[in-house]
Parts: C-alpha cells; structure tokens; sequence
C-alpha cells in the first residue's frame, strides 16, 4: 500500500493547513488578555500567522521562539512548531515539539495525531497507540483521514488484517466518495478475499462451497453456461448447500431471459429454494419477472406482493408492483411504489425512467425532466463502469435498467 501516500500528498496538505490555521487562532484568542507581557506573546502570534500567510516559514519559527521565550508553556506555539517542522520533513524536530506540547496538555488530539504520523515515519513502535487514539477522537475529517490510512497501512504492515479492515470501514463510511480511500479499501478486501480464498483451495478443493466460489467468480466474468456448470456440481456434493436453488435459478434466468423452457427451468430452482429454505422477497420477486414476462400479471401481482410483505425495500418488489400499476393506467399508485425504489436503490435507473414517464402521464413536467436526466446520467456512468470492467476482463454484476415494453427515453 506504500503508493496510496503520493495520491494523498494534496489532501494531506490541506488537512495540515487547516490545523496550522486552527491552532493559530486558538492560540490569539487565548493570548489577548489586558497584560503587556501577554500583549507581547499575541504581536509575536499575529506577526507569525502574516507570515505562514506569506509563506514564509524561517520568519513565523522567529516569532512562535519570542512566544516561547515569554511563555515557555504555550502549547500552541509548541504545536505550531511542530506542524511547521513536518511540513519540512523535519520528523525529528517536528515530535521533539510536538512532544513538548503534550506534555504540558496531553489532550491535544491534534498534536496527538501528528506526532503520530511522525513517530511512524521514524519507525517509532509507539506510532500506533498515538494513531489508533487520535483516529477515534479526531473530529477534523480531513487529517482523521489521513491518521486512518496511516493506521491502516501500519496495521497491515504489522499483520493485523482484522484492525486493517476495521479502519477501512471507518473510513468509508466517514468519506465514501473520497477516491484514495476507496482505491486501497479495495485493495484490502480483494487481497483478504485472495486469502480466504486460497485456504478455501486448500483446506476444501473438492467441496461444494469451492464449487460455489467457481460459480460466482464465473459469474463476476460473465460466463454464465460454466457458471450454472458449477452451480449444479455444488448441489451434487451438497444437495442441502444454502442459497444454491437461487443463485442457479437465477443464473438459469439471466441466460436467456425470453426462453420458455429456461424460464420453466429457472422457476424450477426458484421454487425448490423456497420449499427448502424458507419465504425469500428475492426468490418471489424472480418468479414475479417470469410471470410478468409471460404476461400473466395477476400471478405476477401476486409474487411481487409476497416479496414486498416479507421485504418492503426489496427494490424488484417495489418496481414490479410499479409496472403493474402503470400497466393498470394507475400512475399515481405506481409513484409510490417507485420513490420507494429510489430511496431503497437512488443508483438503479429503471426505478428513475419508471418515475418519470409516471410524472409524465400526471402532467408533472419539471418532476418528469428531472427523472428522466437522471436516468440518462446514471446510464452513462454505467457504461463508463462497464468500459472499466470489459477492460479488465469482469462482470461489474451492476443491475441491467431494463425499460423494455416502454418508449425510449428522450
């Protein structure tokens, strides 16, 4: 993961800039008391933050010196000097302030979390118990993310692909758009599932679950006729193996949606997943697709309203019962089923063309554009996901915005 840190080279400037600003402030708001010796200490603070404004680094070090020859224990000044210090990759003299300024207020989650960064660059073993403190304390997102990929990097260095994980978690939840983040979650989750997946060879190379883990690699690279191969093999070895009956039903499904004799096939396995499993909104909203394909929509009607009674936010439930109710001339009921989708999956665009030739047929013009334009924006950024994923040779296994039976959209 050693590349991640050039990609955050820019962020984490920011993230520093923020704190130095930050700890000025509070530094000027603390020093204007009615003495001329701390009149003395907030010129020096006010001449330092003009010059990092200026940039001028060697001039604001001056001036946070004269704040410390009259106050010896102004922490701000301290952790200033510290910021400044790791701004100059100077990591050494950077914890030597840092240090300082935690020794005379160790609560300083900010100090906390720089000295951490600078403790790891040094080698120090004492770096993680700094970043692991500072991560869960820092409210400042922007250096919260930089103490946590630092953490995470520390983690995997030392082995720990539990704590790695969990502060990959963290971190996407707190700045799922940021890209940084993203690319080395990925990371982290593909090489443990490499792991898993090479004890699983190991330990069980002729086992259903290996064969489910074929199955569904396949899948991920679209060749569903092996895939469905190796579906079957499982239940050979497992004929009791959870989740197969509608994993192969709905493979069968995807392989040639139109066909009779597939779908016959497919309603097979969906079935026997029910009778050996359980109620499932999936499976009854699979088997709602084929009746609705058969235009039989009263059996359809009837599947997709099982599947919403067992799971309100099941969104082929929710677009199912959707497209019957248009198919009824009953927009109005449709609507509510529709930004039920929406809010359970705001990225499926089948659920935002649906709500806008509802919109449509009410007569709400500006509702129905905005829908339709966001239809088209999330069509576009599927195929660009799909261009990326045909280069590397997978299936993204994103959800087909199927408006067939329907007119184009404009």
């Amino acid at each position: 993961m050693k590349n991640s840190k050039l990609n955050r080279t820019q962020e984490f400037c920011c993230a520093l800039s923020i704190v130095l600003v930050v700890f000025i402030a509070h530094t000027i708001a603390v020093a204007q008391t009615p003495n001329s010796h701390a009149a003395q200490v907030h010129e020096h603070l006010q001449k330092a933050a003009e010059y990092l404004k200026a940039n001028d680094a060697n001039s604001a070090i001056q001036e946070f010196n004269a704040v410390l020859a009259l106050d010896p224990k102004n922490t701000d000044a301290y952790t200033n000097l510290g910021v400044i210090a790791f701004f100059q990759r100077d990591y050494q003299g950077a914890a030597k302030n840092l240090h300082k300024a935690l020794a005379i207020q160790p609560a300083l989650v900010k100090a906390q979390a720089l000295l951490g960064i600078c403790e790891r660059r040094m080698g120090d073993p004492a770096a993680h118990a700094l970043l692991e403190k500072s991560f869960a304390r820092l409210k400042d997102v922007p250096l919260r993310i930089q103490v946590g990929m630092e953490l995470a990097e520390l983690d995997e260095d030392e082995g720990d692909t539990g704590g790695t994980i969990s502060v990959m978690k963290t971190l996407v939840d707190i700045a799922p758009d940021n890209v940084d983040v993203l690319f080395m979650a990925q990371r982290v989750y593909s090489e443990l599932a490499d792991d898993t997946l090479n004890k699983l060879a190991i330990l069980a190379p002729g086992s259903a679950r290996m064969q489910l883990v074929i199955a569904e690699h396949l899948i991920n690279a679209g060749d569903l006729p092996k895939a469905i191969e190796h579906y079957r093999r499982a239940l050979q070895i497992d004929p009791r193996l959870p989740g197969v009956h509608f994993e192969l039903g709905e493979a069968i499904l995807q392989s040639s949606p139109s066909d009779p004799a597939v779908q016959a096939e497919a309603q097979k396995e969906l079935e026997t997943a029910i009778a050996n499993e359980g109620d499932s909104a999936k499976a009854e909203s699979a088997l709602g697709a084929i009746a609705m394909s058969q235009s039989d929509s009263n059996k359809a009607a009837a599947y997709y309203q099982r599947a919403y009674q067992l799971d309100p936010h099941d969104v082929q439930a929710q677009l199912g019962l959707a497209k019957i109710m248009m198919a009824q001339q009953k927009p109005q009921e449709a609507i509510k089923y529709l930004k039920a989708a929406v809010e359970s999956d705001p990225l499926n665009g089948e659920t935002h063309y649906r709500l806008g030739l509802a919109y449509r047929d009410l007569k709400m013009t500006d509702d129905a554009a905005k829908e339709m334009r966001l239809f088209q924006e999330i069509k576009q950024a599927k195929d660009r996901v799909q261009e990326l994923y045909r280069q590397m040779n997978r299936n993204p296994g994103l959800p087909n915005d199927d408006v067939s039976g329907t007119e184009e959209a404009k």
